[in-house]
């Protein structure tokens, strides 16, 4: 018969853990981590005015955080998929969603592509150089007349000889105006339909290609977002990337890529949230008391945190089965769907337990609403991930 001594007792500190880390993800953890709070989060206001500078690509190169589950042939560091989570998680310690974004859509939304469907020779000119942090990426879907609707493209890119000749636009482009070069979704065939789409390679520099316009927006400020042109840009046969007429399915299946890495840094960023208002809750005192301490605010606490829980399990038990082979679109549109709206309704509910206090700019947690907002947004909407789930049961 046990006794009570002997009876295992909760342990709220614990290192939370699952199991599809590692000690070496833990110990990637701890490094990013360091490099993050000591190199680029003392930074975070002043980036917010003037956008975050190049050379945290350089410097995220050197360290060897831009290629982590890359092969180490293209200077890589030969991890996992579970990898790229740990960084998307780590990087919400910058205190900067623009800054984090910026990183995420070099390496977890423009780089992808070129490594899954590029020839040796793209990938030496453009995925070794964006590994190490000597070439800025962006990705151009979205158009002033195309976003959720990916069908509508009208960037068209006509056969020339041996050129292909673009002409187009592309909006809301993150790193677009510091970007070397650009994964461009452009339509060829526009009687094709979904087989009517290509995917070029464009470097940035080229004649024709205009940064038009450095976007305002409502978070995300350190981050630069763009409107471009594309007039009469000629690019050789050998700039497309995979193969033509199948640009709609290469970039739909690396949006699932991005989907969940998105959710993950939703729920870490969540739980930043979430930690720092609990300090906030116990040296706050109110009616002589900490304000914690009343069941209310508690009760807040108990909630989001459940919530956050939640989200965290749903995107990892989804990550172990993408790495493992699977294609589980209907369980990322899930998690991608839950882990935004959850995020922004705990980032809202730490802005009103922080009372005015939080809607002023010393604590960040009006930064930090602000930011989260896109997620609901960026990616693949709540409206499309709910139509996504929804004809997966063939609705």
């Amino acid at each position: 018969m046990a006794t009570a001594d002997a009876m295992l007792k909760p342990d709220h500190a614990a290192r939370r853990k699952h199991f599809i880390f590692t000690e070496e993800h833990e110990q990637l953890r701890e490094s990013i981590r360091s490099f993050v709070t000591k190199e680029l989060a003392p930074h975070a206001e002043e980036w917010e005015e003037t956008t975050f500078p190049d050379s945290v690509f350089r410097r995220m190169g050197e360290l060897g955080f831009l290629g982590l589950s890359y092969p180490e042939e293209y200077g890589g560091e030969g991890g996992d998929y579970y990898c790229n989570l740990v960084l998307a998680e780590e990087m919400t310690n910058c205190n900067s969603g623009g800054l984090a974004m910026g990183v995420a859509v070099h390496t977890d939304m423009a780089s992808p592509p070129v490594f899954l469907f590029g020839s040796e020779e793209q990938k030496q000119q453009y995925l070794v150089p964006a590994i190490r942090g000597e070439k800025i990426a962006c990705l151009g879907i979205t158009e002033p007349d195309a976003g959720s609707d990916v069908a509508g493209i009208k960037t068209r890119a006509v056969r020339d000889g041996d050129e292909w000749i673009i002409n187009g636009s592309k909006t809301y482009i993150t790193n677009g105006h510091r970007a070397d070069f650009i994964v461009l979704v452009t339509k060829t065939d526009p009687d094709a339909g979904y087989d009517g789409f290509t995917l070029f390679l464009v470097d940035m520099d080229s004649p024709g290609v205009i940064r038009e316009k450095k976007l305002e927006k409502l978070g995300m400020h350190s981050s630069d977002t763009a409107l471009l042109a594309f007039q009469d840009v000629r690019v050789p046969h050998e700039a497309m990337l995979g193969q033509e007429g199948k640009g709609f399915y290469h970039i739909m299946w690396e949006l699932q890529g991005e989907r969940l890495i998105g959710a993950a840094g939703c729920v870490a960023g969540a739980q930043k949230c979430f930690d720092r208002t609990l300090q906030y809750a116990t040296e706050r005192t109110a009616f002589g008391r900490q304000i914690g301490k009343f069941q209310a605010i508690r009760h807040k606490f108990a909630d989001m945190a459940t919530k956050i829980e939640a989200g965290r399990q749903m995107v990892y038990t989804t990550a172990w089965r993408f790495q493992n082979g699977e294609y589980p679109v209907r369980e990322i549109s899930m998690a991608k769907l839950y882990t935004a709206r959850m995020a922004c309704e705990v980032t809202d509910e730490c802005l009103q337990i922080h009372g005015g206090a939080g809607y002023m700019k010393e604590y960040g947690i009006e930064r930090a609403w602000r930011d989260m907002r896109l997620n609901r947004i960026g990616a693949g909407t709540d409206e499309v991930m709910l139509d996504v789930i929804g004809r997966s049961y063939g609705l």
